[in-house]
């Protein structure tokens, strides 16, 4: 049984993921944290749940701490935790979103990764997977900080990637285009009105969609490796490239 740490597993393709896995049997160990740790009641006993916040080094030794002590050494790290915020431009910002998204999407990751990537080494086995996104590849006004994060965890899946070659390891990026979970709500800080608007007229990708994605990823045999996942919906060419039609269900 492989033991999987999916972070941010309260919402969005972290708990549809946790999800998936809970659904596939005992294949899988899972260890499940999220700051709205609460959200988390709906797993099964057999799932290690617990407070997780990615920005804080206390709270990252506590959790790993809690999970290997459960469930083993990590076997897939799932770097879900992130967010955007906002649609400042750069000349109007006042800096408070750009922190909030530099340290949970970017040294966030890198505080899980580091805690995880020892044990991976010296067992010559292991995955790390990163959810980036389709504006990692795209930049868009307003979104310019955003974009940079995910942006550099391409850069830093692949430095890991290079940095661990001879060691059976496994790095994926999956990165999704439009997909509808919490992530506008979060974004328009709570406006589910304006949130809704970003999918109007057109099927985005759900959850589910880039869950079963992550799925594939994980499952394949040892020796293959998914280096980069792009998906969009069909109705996406790019960032700024939507086939909208009245009506459209979701």
């Amino acid at each position: 049984m492989a033991h999987v740490l999916i972070t941010g597993a309260s919402a969005g393709f972290g708990q549809a993921l946790a999800r998936l896995l809970e659904e596939s049997g005992p294949r899988f160990r899972l260890s499940l944290g999220a700051r709205r740790d609460e959200r988390l009641s709906e797993f099964t006993p057999a799932a290690h749940v617990g407070k997780l916040d990615v920005t804080d080094v206390k709270s990252c030794d506590a959790f790993l701490a809690a999970a290997v002590a459960r469930h083993g050494p990590v076997d897939v790290l799932v770097n879900n935790a992130g967010l955007a915020r906002g649609t400042e431009k750069v000349s109007d910002a006042d800096g408070k979103a750009w922190r909030e998204m530099i340290e949970t999407n970017v040294v966030g990751v890198l505080n899980m990764t580091r805690r995880v990537l020892p044990s991976m080494l010296e067992r010559k086995t292991g995955h790390v997977v990163m959810l980036g996104s389709v504006a990692g590849h795209e930049a868009y006004e307003g979104g310019s900080v955003y974009c940079a994060t995910k942006r550099a965890l391409q850069s830093i899946a692949q430095a890991i990637r290079l940095e661990t070659l001879g060691s059976n390891i496994r790095v994926t990026s999956v990165d999704p285009g439009l997909a509808e979970t919490e992530f506008s709500v979060v974004r328009f800080s709570g406006d589910e009105p304006r949130a809704k608007k970003v999918y109007e007229g057109m099927r985005p990708l759900t959850a589910r969609d880039v869950a079963e994605v992550i799925h594939f990823a994980i499952t394949r045999p040892a020796h293959v490796n998914l280096d980069m996942i792009l998906v969009k919906p069909t109705d996406q060419a790019a960032v700024g490239k939507v086939h909208r039609s009245p009506g459209t269900s979701r």
